[in-house]
């Protein structure tokens, strides 16, 4: 990979999740610097990765061929604003907000801007991500390249074509680790319904679901619908429990949330 100096604006899980593996991959700590109001979050990542941190935004972008804004949408305009006497001509810009447009971003900044928009999800805090990424197709190859390396880093990446693609992302990737979580919630539950102990029954689930995680990974030839079906034998018990999800409309559920998501992504764009 490609070593640029590179700023991370905001220090939350998703910077120290990047920098993290970035370090662990042998990126220089001395090319990498974040910046935060939160002198906790600064130490954190200082102390635990030897890179640079400072409370001034303006001077890390100023500094960085890389700027990465890791803040929460609500504020991000905010924390662009005062950036926009610096010159972005020659910076790639990486952004992992969700629900704000490229156009929005050449607002915040005043300027043109190569820019990529990146939607990952949580399972990139153990290296396990899933990052879409969108950019028009004026953005150097170079920087693409760059992106894509940084994103890879902390788990798997896709590219989507137009930037609406991000709001599908978010509802099967971005979103999506909380689905299983409430889906794992439940089994946890009702197992310790029927007399498993907490930890037991969350032992049970969890491994289970990294186990059936697995086999959809090593087993790319075969659809998930064929993985689903060789567990089912005819008339046994998963006969039974997929016929009751299935008189539920589980996939009619599962679509709905999903849409919804989509829907609360295209409202929140026209809220920054």
């Amino acid at each position: 990979m490609e070593h640029r100096r590179i700023a991370f604006i905001g220090a939350g899980n998703m910077a120290k999740s990047i920098i993290a593996r970035m370090i662990s991959n042998g990126y220089p700590a001395d090319h990498i610097c974040a910046s935060s109001p939160d002198e906790t979050h600064r130490s954190a990542l200082s102390d635990a990765y030897g890179i640079a941190t400072t409370e001034d935004n303006l001077q890390a972008a100023n500094d960085a061929d890389v700027v990465v804004f890791a803040v929460k949408p609500q504020i991000m305009e905010a924390v662009c604003n005062p950036l926009q006497i610096l010159d972005f001509s020659s910076k790639l810009v990486i952004t992992v907000a969700a629900g704000i447009s490229y156009s929005r971003y050449l607002e915040y900044l005043g300027q043109p801007l190569n820019l990529v928009r990146v939607m990952p999800n949580t399972p990139a805090l153990v290296g396990l991500g899933m990052s879409g990424l969108y950019a028009p197709n004026t953005l150097p190859k170079s920087d693409r390249a760059f992106a894509h390396n940084l994103l890879e880093s902390v788990g798997e990446v896709c590219w989507v074509e137009e930037e609406d693609g991000i709001n599908g992302v978010i509802a099967a990737a971005g979103s999506a680790p909380a689905y299983f979580f409430l889906f794992m919630e439940a089994m946890q539950q009702e197992a310790v319904a029927q007399g498993f102990d907490e930890a037991t029954a969350r032992q049970l689930v969890q491994q289970t679901a990294l186990g059936a995680a697995e086999m959809v990974r090593a087993n790319a030839d075969l659809s998930i619908a064929t993985l689903r079906e060789q567990v089912t034998s005819k008339g046994g018990t998963t006969a039974e429990a997929i016929r009751t999800f299935n008189e539920n409309a589980l996939s009619d559920i599962v679509a709905k949330a999903m849409q919804a998501a989509v829907a609360r992504a295209k409202e929140m764009e026209t809220l920054f």
